[in-house]
């Protein structure tokens, strides 16, 4: 049973009809929401390893390699440009329809772009058309994924008990790391079996295994019953006639830019280990590309499990804490992560990437779906969480790779990019304690009421 007294924006309490789900609903959309989002990120993530190993020389050849890898990263860039107005867009009608149909859409989307990257010509082919069509591809394929996270976390965190939101609603997005997990290891596995020919024909495989998982994905979307939360607010009859996003640029403004700017460093970290860190360690001679591969597949794997932990942690001590504490070990454990990634050792390159995802970028990140569902009430909560995240990302996992590629020195040093991602979590902190919660959960919150409307 789901009981919220949500609290406006303007500060007073306002009490909510009771929504109801059962316990196997509730595991149904859970598990849906995992696999779902699995099988969305492994096409996503699938995109962002290969915009590092292959994609420079196959559709950017006629430029030199590093010119190359700094185009394959603005094609990637392209796609975190397009999230927030996917975002907007699935958000829209996921407010005033329902989350199970965009989610549907969304899959279906991502996995049809997936299938045509992996049959498409490269530039020895068709010449600039290669690169053009990539850059295209990658927007659409933005624009599914802007609309997917949050329906996908909303689902599971909706359908959980008030005790269990913040591990709820990070089911879904632990489902991210399982996808980056067959992604990685599918792309390592085809590195390894195909040989010279990866280049060639072998980077196709895993784009075209996207008709395969997401069929499956499919399955497991449709047998989802919608939102208890959301049918309770088309009950009382607060579904948005006109625009949901409107609401969102009259009542929630400050809203959307401090929870932005307070999911961007934990976002940054995202990207900086799914694109970025594989191509630096492979270029360093430390380890193989398939090696550097397996490493990111082991700490994405672990991630799985310390995403929905430090959830867990913020149902019981309070999402601000938890994101907080979360804030203040990244910035200082960073500098030792670095040190691993230049050792030239593979044990320690191994120990690096443990340390990054599941340490440091899940301390903060774990409680984020919880934390930013609780920003918007119901009726506009779609929209309100994807344009939010959307625009985190755009700043933290759009930007990772495109900084990493400015401020990584000539001699490989990473000094001036640890600096930069402190000064991101300092913002990142900064915007969190000055965000106000409107959808307080009553049980299992640690805060007072006062804190819960006007703090929180």
């Amino acid at each position: 049973m789901i009981n919220d007294d949500l609290a406006t924006p303007g500060g007073a309490a306002t009490p909510r009809a009771t929504a109801m789900t059962t316990p196997a609903e509730r595991r149904r959309a859970q598990s849906s929401s995992f696999l779902g989002s699995a099988v969305e990120y492994y096409d996503f993530l699938l995109y962002a390893a290969a915009a590092g190993l292959v994609f420079p020389d196959l559709f950017f050849s006629e430029v030199d390699h590093g010119t190359g890898v700094l185009l394959s990263y603005l094609t990637l860039f392209t796609g975190y440009v397009s999230r927030p107005i996917g975002g907007l867009l699935f958000g829209h009608f996921g407010d005033k329809l329902g989350r199970k149909n965009m989610l549907v859409v969304t899959l279906l989307v991502m996995g049809i772009v997936s299938m045509v990257i992996g049959m498409m010509p490269t530039a020895a082919s068709i010449g600039i058309a290669a690169p053009i069509l990539l850059a295209v591809l990658r927007l659409v394929q933005g624009l599914a994924v802007g609309g997917e996270w949050a329906g996908a976390m909303l689902m599971a965190g909706e359908h959980s008990t008030n005790r269990s939101k913040g591990i709820g609603a990070s089911l879904a997005m632990a489902g991210a790391p399982f996808g980056a997990v067959m992604a990685t290891l599918v792309l390592g596995m085809t590195t390894g079996l195909t040989g010279d020919a990866f280049f060639e024909w072998g980077w196709r495989v895993p784009f075209l295994l996207s008709a395969v998982v997401v069929a499956v994905g499919l399955y497991l979307r449709l047998r989802v019953s919608e939102s208890p939360e959301f049918e309770a607010a088309r009950k009382r009859g607060e579904i948005h006639t006109g625009l949901p996003v409107a609401v969102l640029f009259t009542s929630y403004r400050r809203t959307v830019v401090l929870g932005s700017l307070a999911v961007m460093a934990p976002l940054f970290m995202q990207g900086l280990l799914a694109v970025f860190m594989v191509p630096y360690v492979v270029a360093s001679g430390a380890v193989s590309q398939e090696n550097a591969l397996y490493m990111l597949t082991l700490s994405n794997f672990v991630h799985v499990f310390t995403i929905p932990l430090f959830a867990w942690l913020s149902d019981r001590l309070g999402r601000k804490p938890v994101m907080l504490a979360g804030a203040a070990f990244s910035a200082v454990a960073i500098w030792p992560m670095f040190m691993l990634f230049g050792s030239g050792d593979p044990m320690l390159i191994t120990i690096a990437f443990l340390v990054g995802n599941p340490l440091i970028q899940a301390t903060m990140y774990g409680p984020v779906g919880a934390y930013l569902s609780e920003l918007f009430e119901p009726a506009a909560r779609y929209s309100g969480v994807s344009l939010t995240y959307q625009l985190g990302s755009l700043l933290g996992a759009g930007l990772s790779p495109l900084v990493a590629q400015r401020l990584v020195g000539a001699d490989a040093s990473t000094t001036n990019l640890a600096w930069y991602i402190v000064g991101a979590y300092v913002v990142s902190a900064v915007a969190l304690i000055f965000s106000r919660r409107v959808a307080a959960p009553e049980a299992g919150r640690r805060e007072s009421a006062e804190e819960a409307v006007t703090v929180a």
